[in-house]
């Protein structure tokens, strides 16, 4: 099966380079890479075109927003699969994208995984473990998702169930995830570490970008019939919290 991996990218200049290396290091061996870049202002596109000979398709022109981005990756996308893997985020090792893959059996429409963060200046150096071991679909209206950089699906589910939602501001991807489980799909977990993911991001830089972010939740749930409220969302706060103490207890590769 063909892969299509998207990292979508804006003034990158500063990380972009590890995460095309990481994909440069993959041993699957049927990878599409595309990178959809904003018109960056910075040396990201030269970055980017020194490694052209890997990139298959690299477009750098004004979007709406991330996921206006990477709904440009997905329609171009010829592969089996897709995936995305952000500007700032890397592999945790060679055989990553053979793992998410090797979870395609018969009947399956998609897989994920577990992730690291790690400190923005040290790819080394984990902080804290987001696992998928808790995830179930009944826990989508407590705001509780798989981790969305491990999420590699068939090309066929966007193609029957839509794309991210552009007005959506930091929750599209919750949202197409909520959409995809409430309408059936056949998930398989890979219990690996597969993604290094840094810190920072708009999802998680500071309290009224978290508020806004709990709204959306809401908003996501009912617009895909799921039951749910502020107060139930709220409640995924202690799951949160114990995400915090694992970084005493993780070593990754």
């Amino acid at each position: 099966m063909r892969v299509s991996i998207i990292t979508v990218c804006y003034n990158s200049e500063k990380t972009i380079e590890d995460t095309i290396k990481s994909i440069a290091e993959q041993t699957y061996d049927d990878i599409e890479y595309i990178v959809i870049d904003g018109k960056s202002k910075d040396a990201t596109n030269d970055i980017v075109n020194k490694y052209k000979d890997m990139v298959s398709i690299h477009i750098s022109e004004p979007d709406n927003g991330l996921y206006d981005a990477m709904n440009k990756g997905v329609s171009l996308a010829t592969g089996d699969v897709v995936g995305i893997l952000n500007s700032d985020d890397v592999f945790a090792n060679r055989n990553a994208v053979s793992d998410l893959m090797a979870g395609f059996s018969y009947g399956v429409d998609g897989v994920y995984s577990d992730l690291v963060y790690v400190s923005e200046n040290d790819l080394s150096k984990v902080t804290r473990l987001y696992s998928s071991k808790v995830f179930a679909s009944r826990l989508i209206r407590f705001g509780i998702m798989l981790p969305h950089p491990t999420f590699y699906v068939k090309k066929e589910c966007y193609s029957n169930l839509g794309l991210y939602k552009t007005d959506y501001r930091v929750a599209a991807d919750f949202e197409l995830i909520a959409r995809f489980v409430s309408n059936g799909l056949k998930l398989n977990r890979i219990p690996k570490i597969t993604v290094k993911m840094r810190e920072g991001g708009i999802s998680s830089s500071g309290l009224m970008w978290r508020v806004h972010q709990n709204f959306e939740i809401v908003r996501a749930c009912r617009e895909n019939n799921i039951k749910t409220n502020i107060f139930l969302v709220m409640l995924k706060l202690p799951y949160k919290l114990a995400t915090l103490i694992t970084r005493y207890f993780i070593k990754v590769k």
